[in-house]
């Protein structure tokens, strides 16, 4: 039987959370763009994921896996990523990092109940 290649995904977000905080964070993510980013053009087009692939650990992606990864996170249409949608992206990968943010939303949204309470009374 022949083998396939599998990529395994190690969710390690939510430890860098941790760690560097949520603005450290973000701008860890931001510097995951510009390491893919495409130089003339200011966005993560097929050619430069494709050729920037090894820096992922994922240099034997195939052209179709590549097209897979901008279309997943493509929220505009435009065949590319931006930042914003790049890193919409990473979040969405991290299944425990989209649970806690609905909980801290879920938070947020009971303080500012609590909050309006308080004026109100």
């Amino acid at each position: 039987m022949g083998s396939r290649n599998v990529v395994v995904f190690e969710d390690f977000f939510p430890a860098m959370v941790e760690k560097l905080g949520a603005e450290g964070f973000m701008k860890e993510l931001s510097n995951g763009f510009q390491l893919l980013v495409d130089g003339d053009k200011g966005v993560i087009t097929f050619e430069s994921l494709k050729r920037n692939s090894a820096l992922l650990g994922l240099k034997e992606m195939s052209d179709e896996e590549v097209v897979c990864m901008l279309r997943e996170g493509d929220l505009d249409g435009d065949g590319a990523l931006n930042e914003m949608e790049f890193c919409t992206l990473m979040l969405r990968l991290s299944p425990e990092l989209m649970n806690n943010s609905r909980n801290l939303l879920v938070e947020a949204i009971l303080n500012f109940y609590a909050l309006c309470q308080i004026c109100i009374n």
